[in-house]
């Protein structure tokens, strides 16, 4: 039993992000499949990483600095992967009118106009956001940050349908609802390091981001008729960027 939730771990890890994992970690279309229940918790590895990235940088370095190099140190572990996803969703639902052209350029490894532009504003919005957080608070935010915003696409996994054939997928993992073990499992994981933040700011954090998630959320509905790993990539993101947006809400009303 615990071989196999260590091997559904390493696989997590070894899909969604460059950590090395031991080379002996089975990845099977079953071991794959349930990689949706350790998601958050490799957010929270992802932000810990980029605190303590902060942390240390920010006892020489200029604030902003060490803010454009924690979110590098993110970026870096994942290898941009859900800033790619992003970006081809910007693509997509920019440059396509019917579903069948949005999933045609969405599926296109270049990166066009409404996709760098996208994820230009993106990238500045989380910079311009980190940068107005007290600094103490910046890397329990980035922690609780990346694993929150990671239960999103969790969500939309159970509530939406997948819309390629499964073997057109890019990350076949994110086509199949896994077990509702493995939603609650996510859960714990994303809504656990909630716990590290102010009980009224967690309340600012979760209008907005279910906000944003149910807007984009009726909004793929609507042009495509559900999710692709790359829409899932892009709510990360909006939840992501919202989830600092929230906070800084909350600082707000609170002076």
């Amino acid at each position: 039993m615990l071989k196999r939730e260590l091997d559904i771990f390493f696989a997590t890890l070894m899909f969604y992000t460059r950590i090395p994992v031991p080379y002996r970690t089975g990845h099977t279309d079953e071991i794959l499949n349930k990689t949706t229940r350790y998601f958050t918790l490799v957010g929270i590895i992802v932000g810990a990483i980029g605190g303590l990235t902060f942390w240390s940088l920010n006892l020489f370095l200029p604030e902003n600095l060490a803010v454009i190099l924690s979110m590098v140190a993110t970026i870096l572990v994942t290898g941009a992967f859900h800033e790619d996803g992003f970006a081809d969703t910007c693509d997509g639902f920019g440059g396509g009118y019917t579903k069948e052209k949005v999933l045609e350029i969405m599926k296109d490894s270049r990166i066009g106009t409404y996709g760098a532009t996208g994820l230009l504003m993106m990238l500045l919005t989380k910079f311009y956001s980190l940068s107005s957080i007290p600094v103490a608070v910046i890397p329990l935010i980035l922690i609780s940050g990346h694993a929150f915003s990671r239960f999103w696409p969790v969500c939309m996994l159970y509530i939406q349908s997948y819309v390629r054939p499964v073997g057109q997928s890019k990350a076949k993992p994110v086509g199949h609802k896994a077990s509702g073990c493995s939603f609650w499992v996510a859960a714990f994981f994303g809504l656990a390091p909630l716990l590290l933040l102010p009980i009224v700011s967690i309340i600012y954090i979760f209008v907005i981001c279910l906000i944003v998630f149910m807007a984009f959320s009726s909004y793929t509905k609507r042009r495509i008729g559900g999710y692709t790993g790359d829409v899932l990539g892009a709510i990360q993101q909006l939840c992501e960027v919202s989830f600092y947006l929230g906070y800084l809400i909350y600082i707000h009303f609170s002076l």
